[in-house]
């Protein structure tokens, strides 16, 4: 098999879009990417997953020599269709009114809009990434779609028709895929846009209400006109993407599976009727929660880009969104131990630190782009010190709540796991005491497959510990135990740190069960036995 740049499936699709853009003869000077930020609900960290990956693929068209940008355009607007849980009941009377146009509830930004927006934005400048912003209300109140909205509304009878034969839906037969915000009541969506005067270019429009999910929403029974340079307007779903391809001439968007139907049609759009074929696309999957619903802005179960680093590095995060970008994934902070400690396993290996890859090439060029990557392909030079993060949860839990750095730092010279304390693994003890204050060690217990000599020897341990506070003694008995077990001292070993530690290897084990407390390794042990 061949391996394209750096062995990521990022390399397998940039190397396809240059292709594309190549046969059509497009200028190649400067290749934009973009994606959405919606902006109508909280952003969770699915939603940052769409920039994150556009980011992936802007570096490496970069890198193969193509000047790239990421724009980051937010949908700000849209209309409130849904106040998200936990809000305040004075938003449903702002349902169907431009989030652009919504007080921010935390009065802190000058919308509703502009504050959703800012917590991906915040996430994306904490991940390090570079975009320009695009504000979709600015967007049009600038005439950046004019000429787009123009021929689209010339065409609408067309596109009507190709909507409903790819979708199924017949709206838009009937009215223009165009949404003016009623000058009457200020809301999007309930005025029914009939009629597009082209040499004058106002559409006509009548408030006469909608449908939105299972909710109705009366008209005000406005009737006006208005021109499409004001602004005070928008797209359909169905057609705008195409307009935004065009205007701000995008080579490539990913998109959820949830919104294929509109992609479709707006790649039929941006083709036939604007004359420009659309971007690459790519499709991912959905984050789901540990439930297995889907993640959304609307409903309680948010898991945002900021919760994610309150407890994980950037870079964690980063390995998250670049991993794969096909399947589903659930979801969860209690996940977030093992992208801490799946990254350090990937610097291992790009400095050579961990043997019996190198005989899969593949998997070795994968592994080393995927560090890459993550790293906007400038690594470091060296690589950090490694602890497990679940020994880092641990010792915080059970460390001195006014000196919990201190105490950590020293516990793990004092193993000879560290000579000295990095910055970087400061940072990650502080990261870790933040998952030990909200979830418990305890929760952080790893389920690995025990054979029947391994239960009997866990069985023993776990009888053996309670009351002992001599940490030779404790290891003295774990050699002796593994031996009565028919066990290699080294098997049973590595069964205790992937238990305790999610790791194959740790600190001395004596010393270490005596400062988490032996009555709570005892409970990490027959809890494992529980899970067999």
């Amino acid at each position: 098999m061949v391996i394209i740049g750096r062995g990521t499936w990022i390399d397998q699709l940039a190397s396809k879009i240059i292709e594309r853009e190549k046969n059509l003869g497009r200028d190649l000077k400067l290749l934009r990417v973009e994606s959405g930020l919606g902006a109508s609900g909280i952003p969770h960290v699915g939603s940052l997953g769409d920039a994150v990956r556009a980011h992936g693929i802007r570096l490496a068209l970069s890198d193969n020599g193509y000047p790239s940008e990421l724009i980051a355009f937010s949908d700000d607007l849209d209309g409130l269709r849904k106040v998200p849980a936990g809000f305040p009941d004075w938003l449903e009377d702002h349902i169907a009114k431009p989030v652009s146009a919504i007080p921010d509830p935390f009065s802190c930004h000058s919308s509703y809009g502009a504050h959703m927006s800012s917590i991906l934005t915040d996430a994306l400048d904490r991940c390090e990434i570079p975009y320009t912003f695009k504000s979709g209300t600015d967007t049009y109140r600038e005439g950046i779609l004019n000429e787009q909205v123009a021929r689209i509304l010339e065409h609408s009878k067309e596109i009507g028709q190709q909507i409903a034969l790819m979708s199924g839906q017949k709206k838009y037969e009937d009215v223009l895929p165009y949404f003016p915000i009623c000058e009457g009541c200020g809301r999007l969506y309930v005025a029914e846009a009939y009629e597009y005067r082209s040499e004058e270019r106002k559409v006509l429009y009548r408030c006469k209400g909608t449908k939105i999910r299972d909710r109705s929403l009366k008209g005000c029974n406005y009737e006006g006109e208005m021109s499409i340079a004001d602004g005070r307007g928008k797209l359909s779903w169905k057609a705008e993407f195409a307009a935004r391809w065009s205007a701000l001439d995008i080579r490539f968007e990913a998109y959820g599976k949830d919104i294929a139907d509109s992609v479709r049609i707006n790649d039929w759009v941006a083709d036939k009727i604007l004359d420009r074929p659309p971007p690459s696309h790519a499709k991912y999957e959905m984050f789901l929660d540990k439930s297995g619903k889907k993640i959304s802005k609307s409903k309680g179960n948010v898991f945002t880009p900021q919760s994610w680093l309150r407890y994980g590095t950037r870079e964690s995060l980063l390995l998250l969104m670049f991993k794969r970008m096909a399947g589903t994934r659930s979801l969860s902070p209690v996940d977030i131990p093992v992208y801490m400690d799946e990254y350090d396993e990937l610097e291992n290996i790009y400095f050579g630190r961990l043997k019996g890859v190198e005989s899969n090439e593949m998997k070795l060029a994968k592994s080393r782009g995927l560090y890459e990557y993550i790293n906007s392909l400038d690594p470091p030079k060296a690589p950090n010190a490694h602890v497990p993060y679940q020994m880092l949860v641990q010792l915080t839990s059970y460390a001195p709540k006014d000196s919990v750095l201190e105490y950590v730092e020293k516990r793990l010279v004092a193993y000879k796991t560290i000579s000295e304390p990095t910055e970087s693994l400061k940072n990650k003890i502080i990261l870790a005491s933040y998952w030990a204050k909200d979830f418990t060690a305890l929760d952080s217990s790893n389920k690995v497959k025990v054979s029947s000599d391994g239960r009997r020897a866990l069985t023993a341990l776990a009888t053996f510990l309670p009351g002992q506070s001599d940490p030779d003694a404790i290891q003295t008995e774990i050699f002796e135990i593994a031996r009565r077990n028919d066990l290699l001292p080294k098997e049973f070993f590595s069964l205790l740190y992937l238990l305790l530690l999610g790791a194959e290897r740790g600190p001395r084990l004596g010393p270490y069960l005596i400062d988490i407390g032996t009555q709570n390794a005892v409970k990490m042990i027959r809890k494992q036995l529980d899970k067999a």
